[in-house]
């Protein structure tokens, strides 16, 4: 499984599927595929992908499809299916897949503020972000209301299902970093969730830069938030002031006190951090930064780098499955150790787990079978 998240999946018809997604925030240019009951975000529209030894079918009516290797057939795999909720528009004629977006199997996903300070300078923006993407091709708004979101929320969990969901942003140019934001479109959909009939239940996780003030996590826990992530996504030093320079800005110390902070607040385990593997941080210095992390309650959730076109690191490879084995299997066993697991994880990405195998080596800890 971890082959074919590095390598990407070739599709044979190009409509295979449903659910991709190109540019804009989170896991751009990939497709969710369930393997073996392992539901997984692969990259399918880069150009690692369209020389992939992988390649899959045209799926059946009920999502069914055949993974080859090489020409030969290998196993049956699950294309998720187009959500339900995508087919409606908002009273004022805003498609709902504009507002919000399916990830993995069950998980909605927004980006609330689709600008971001960040990506307004090309010196300062993250060079593997594609925010602006999507909102340049029209394919989201700049910014989704709170009653918006809380639409489309109820409708997903009403036609799809949907588990727990992710409200994430662009950086505005405020100190709090977009947690006003988050908060307000956070108390929203819970108001909205709490008042279907029968009675529902969505989880929320928030993800922003830390805020100026640690008071915000209180007001976040207090709006609805039930997971908050503040990512990383890089840890050596030079290679944040490199690729992400903008984001560098705000120091590691930082985010280690906001950490700190913010577990006091939501729980071990209930706080993460993504961190990116294959941009150049050596395995050991993401593993020692995992190890922190695991220390103060934060779960790290490390994931394969994909490079995304129209990024400034679109030719950058992506790391190989052995380079990806050799940091999830001990990681596993750190998170084991410090009594974090994504399974306890009550929303967000972690517990999702798409874009990474990370899960699967956890489960392998646990006797449960890859």
């Amino acid at each position: 499984m971890s082959e074919l998240q590095a390598q990407g999946l070739r599709l044979l018809d190009p409509q295979a599927g449903a659910a991709s997604r190109r540019g804009g925030a989170g896991p751009s240019d990939h497709q969710a595929v369930t393997v073996d009951g392992h539901t997984v975000m692969v990259p399918v529209h880069t150009a690692q992908a369209f020389a992939s030894t992988y390649a899959a079918e045209a799926p059946g009516a009920d999502g069914r499809s055949v993974l080859k290797r090489g020409g030969i057939p290998i196993a049956e795999i699950r294309f998720t299916a187009e959500p339900r909720f995508y087919a409606l528009q908002t009273a004022d004629g805003i498609p709902y897949r504009q507002i919000a977006t399916l990830h993995g199997r069950d998980v909605l996903a927004t980006t609330v503020l689709q600008t971001c300070i960040r990506y307004e300078s090309r010196r300062k923006a993250c060079q593997f972000c594609a925010i602006g993407q999507s909102l340049a091709a029209g394919r989201t708004v700049a910014h989704k209301t709170p009653a918006q979101l809380a639409e489309v929320a109820c409708a997903a969990v009403q036609l799809d299902d949907v588990k727990h969901m992710v409200l994430t942003t662009g950086t505005p140019p405020t100190p709090d970093r977009g947690a006003q934001v988050l908060c307000d479109s956070a108390a929203a959909i819970t108001a909205a969730i709490a008042a279907l009939r029968p009675a529902r239940s969505l989880p929320l996780q928030a993800q922003l830069e830390p805020p100026d003030d640690d008071r915000w996590f209180a007001r976040l826990q207090a709006a609805g938030v039930a997971t908050v992530g503040m990512h990383l996504e890089l840890v050596s030093p030079a290679l944040r002031e490199k690729l992400m320079p903008g984001k560098a800005s705000v120091p590691l110390a930082r985010y280690f006190s906001a950490f700190e902070a913010a577990v006091a607040v939501f729980g071990r385990g209930q706080v993460s951090s993504y961190l990116l593997a294959g941009l150049g941080d050596p395995p050991e210095a993401i593993l020692a930064m995992c190890e922190k992390l695991i220390a103060i309650g934060v779960y790290p959730f490390v994931v394969p780098f994909v490079p995304i076109r129209g990024t400034p690191l679109e030719d950058h490879p992506a790391p190989s499955a052995d380079f990806m084995q050799a940091l999830l299997q001990p990681l596993a066993a750190m998170l084991q150790a410090g009594g974090l697991r994504a399974a306890d994880i009550r929303a967000g990405c972690g517990k999702c787990g798409a874009c990474s195998t990370l899960a699967v080596h956890e489960g392998a800890l646990d006797g449960v079978p890859a």
